[in-house]
């Protein structure tokens, strides 16, 4: 990330929040919106570790596109 940038991790690693540090797909899944919603309170730009595009990482992934899209 950038240094004006929250992490959003997954896997090992250092980050802000993480969604599963053991890299669990289902854990990931249960814990994104709780995540994203305290990282989008601090007001800080929001970056996103790369998340597997298998099984329920598609669905992640899916999730995690729709909240960056531009809002009208």
């Amino acid at each position: 990330p950038r240094p004006d940038e929250v992490l959003l991790g997954f896997g090992e690693m250092r980050c802000t929040e993480n969604l599963s540090p053991t890299g669990d797909l289902t854990e990931a899944a249960a814990r994104l919106f709780d995540l994203l919603h305290r990282l989008d309170a601090t007001g800080q730009p929001i970056a996103v570790a790369p998340v597997p595009g298998t099984g329920l990482g598609q669905a992640i992934n899916d999730r995690l596109r729709r909240a960056a899209a531009p809002r009208p």
